[in-house]
């Protein structure tokens, strides 16, 4: 089981940045990938950025040159600083986990994203 809780979210201004945090713990396998993801009201979950155990990174088009995926494997915590926010990134932003042995994904409870124009 691994266990995820995000924080960082909240409200800001167009143009303004925030950082989101998600920690991770429980048995957390070396071989995984970790993501970020956000769904709007009546979307579905799309995927932001991901970040591989290995250092690869992927990021949707929508948000290249915005934001960026990082992660600290001492405190086992994922980042994404989310830089020129528009009010189109306003969704409920999703952390996950991915064992890449068993493919099991874990994810946490979500955290608010509100960008006013």
């Amino acid at each position: 089981q691994v266990n995820l809780v995000e924080s960082g979210g909240g409200l800001v201004q167009a143009g303004g940045s925030l950082r989101l945090s998600c920690e991770v713990s429980g048995n957390i396998v070396s071989r995984n990938v970790m993501g970020w993801y956000r769904q709007a009201p009546g979307n579905d979950r799309d995927l932001v950025a991901a970040i591989f155990s290995y250092g690869g990174k992927n990021y949707a088009d929508s948000v290249k040159g915005r934001f960026t995926i990082s992660s600290d494997n001492v405190a086992n915590t994922v980042y994404l600083q989310m830089n020129s926010l528009k009010p189109e990134d306003t969704a409920v932003y999703y952390c996950s986990f991915q064992d890449m042995a068993t493919l099991n994904v874990y994810w946490g409870q979500g955290t608010q994203v509100t960008v006013s124009s």
